[in-house]
């Protein structure tokens, strides 16, 4: 039998998959999934099934899932139509519909930091009554007690780690996405954990205090990687315990029964998976079933629990005994498609126009499908990376015959501290300049024309589509803008409070760099943004409000200029709900 090609949308009808919880006993998974077009929680009894049922319903994105000690509840974050302002819930282990149970006033944010070890104790960072640098509580869930324990001060303060006796607490001070401190606080002394007098920028992460209270984090401090390092609260000394040449650890995970870690590295746009004894410092590579990782999870018998994804294949969740054979948990694919169908992309390296070296993707279209046009996407963030993970989008349109060309232009993560400083202050200039010379790289190789150039960019990324639209309009045929600052004076004043701390060193001041500013605002360029354009916001957006698409489109259609703009009104920044993403694409 002969039947006709799949549709565009098969591509998008594969499930989104988030947080994921494991209980103590390795007796039931929880996860995020959108299976029937909602962001829900699904679970699978492992015991019993490999079969997913529907365990809590709410029709929310997801942040956090925490199955009790003794699994007879679970605690869950849930925002509001993409807000970000994630809440508390509780539900019981079998499910149903979620409780209240750290809530407030819908513009504050409770965020889960830990759950003590009989269940009874629950600590979160929240931004009520400090919204700009946060405080930290922590709730008797047996008497509803609430006591404040850390009020934040100078930057936005979260608690990251517990001891298990609740004696010793790490602090994580975030001054700028490449610029935090840590503080162990025991009993009322606040210990930092690099000198006082060490010099920005370098980050700390990873935080983790083990049951003999030994302290271990990741940071880059002095070095262009992040690397392992271990804190003796009795001496009060450091010391480096496990690094990489050419790879950053980007997250890990404590197994005490067996005194190792279970870590991820990245390396430009591919993860790898370690297992570290940092007693006798054996490293041991395992191998990992996915090329990007999402979370990690080690039970008590340290069996191990991953998600993630690859270029041709959806997230999925994992488990392994010896972390090298992998069962998959979930089954999540493509409607009707064969990854055998899909493209697997080209790292591409070449100079920018300074000489630096950038990095880049490139998926052709199979020779079946090609119809000659190219899709040009600067990443968001701007401090993160296009990596090999599956994007339903870019499959889709692979299959309808386009190529993608993605930068990791400076700025990027993956590449060392320095490259990911770059774009600090300087948004739209040497990052604008990495992606002309990213365009001319596919002008010169004939894989692009300025006749068959689209430019499509999301967040950061389609800031930088409305900037390259102003200030190269030649090089494109048409430009999408999803949810980009169209205006650096509005956008600087317009994020959530606990952004306004960080914003002065990673945008700059609109005072003192007003000249800059104006400069690198895309709305500064209206008369140069001639080609046809659609401009997508999510109406509840709190990272970049609406009124930061509002103003260019209103201006554009003021001009007369040939503009689509499509409003989502159950949105934040991004996409939660199918029909949306389907809709929009």
């Amino acid at each position: 039998m002969n039947f006709e090609k799949a549709h565009f949308e098969q591509f998008f009808h594969t499930n989104r998959i988030g947080s994921f919880a494991i209980a103590n006993d390795e007796s039931k998974l929880i996860y995020m999934s959108d299976i029937t077009g909602e962001p829900n929680l699904w679970a699978i009894d492992l015991k019993e099934s490999t079969t997913p049922y529907l365990f809590a319903k709410y029709d929310e994105s997801v942040s956090f899932i925490k199955i009790s000690p003794n699994s007879d509840y679970v605690l869950v974050g849930f925002d509001r139509d993409g807000n970000e302002n994630t809440q508390i819930y509780a539900l019981p282990i079998y499910g149903g519909y979620p409780t209240p149970l750290v809530t407030g006033d819908a513009s504050e944010k409770f965020y889960f930091a830990d759950l003590s070890e009989d269940g009874n104790r629950l600590y979160y960072t929240t931004s009520l009554a400090n919204p700009n640098f946060l405080n930290t509580h922590v709730r008797d869930l047996e008497t509803g007690k609430d006591t404040l324990l850390e009020k934040g001060q100078e930057a936005p303060t979260y608690l990251t780690a517990v001891s298990r006796d609740e004696a010793l607490f790490i602090y994580t001070k975030l001054y700028s996405n490449t610029h935090q401190k840590a503080f162990l606080k025991v009993e009322d002394e606040m210990i930092p954990l690099l000198p006082e007098d060490a010099k920005p920028p370098y980050t700390i992460s990873g935080t983790t205090i083990t049951e003999s209270n030994m302290i271990y984090f990741v940071t880059d401090y002095q070095s262009e990687q992040a690397y392992l390092v271990r804190y003796d609260l009795a001496s009060r000394q450091s010391e480096t315990v496990l690094s990489f040449r050419d790879e950053s650890i980007t997250e890990v995970s404590w197994h005490e029964e067996s005194e190792t870690f279970i870590l991820a590295t990245t390396a430009g746009v591919t993860d790898n998976l370690y297992r570290f004894n940092p007693e006798t410092r054996e490293v041991e590579e395992l191998v990992s079933p996915v090329h990007v990782l999402q979370e990690i999870k080690i039970a008590k018998n340290g069996t191990i629990y991953l998600s993630g994804s690859s270029a041709v294949m959806p997230v999925n969740i994992f488990r392994s005994v010896d972390g090298v054979h992998w069962e998959s948990l979930t089954e999540n694919r493509v409607l009707g498609i064969d990854s055998t169908e899909m493209v697997e992309p080209e790292t591409i390296k070449f100079n920018s126009f300074d000489e630096l070296e950038i990095e880049a993707l490139l998926f052709r279209a199979t020779e079946d499908n090609a119809n000659g046009y190219t899709i040009f996407w600067p990443h968001g963030g701007p401090q993160a990376a296009e990596r090999q993970n599956f994007r339903a989008l870019f499959q889709a349109l692979l299959y309808s015959g386009y190529n993608i060309f993605a930068p990791n232009f400076r700025g990027s993560t993956g590449y060392g501290k320095t490259f990911a400083t770059l774009v600090e202050q300087d948004w739209g200039n040497a990052p604008r300049l990495d992606n002309v010379a990213s365009i001319e790289w596919l002008f010169k190789q004939g894989i692009a024309s300025k006749d068959s150039l689209f430019l499509v960019g999301g967040s950061y990324g389609g800031y930088m589509s409305l900037l390259l639209h102003g200030r190269h309009p030649d090089y494109f045929r048409a430009v999408v803008d999803l949810f980009g600052p169209s205006n650096l004076f509005s956008f600087y004043e317009s994020v959530p409070p606990h952004w306004k701390p960080i914003m002065k060193l990673w945008l700059g001041d609109p005072n003192q760099d007003k000249e800059k500013f104006i400069e690198d605002s895309p709305i500064t360029y209206l008369d140069q943004m001639t080609k046809p354009m659609l401009v997508v916001q999510g109406a509840q957006d709190p990272r970049v409000v609406k009124k930061e698409s509002d103003q260019i489109v209103e201006k554009l259609k003021e001009k007369q200029r040939d503009i689509t703009y499509l409003v989502l009104e159950n949105e934040g920044h991004g996409f939660a709900k199918k029909e949306n993403e389907i809709a929009v694409s």
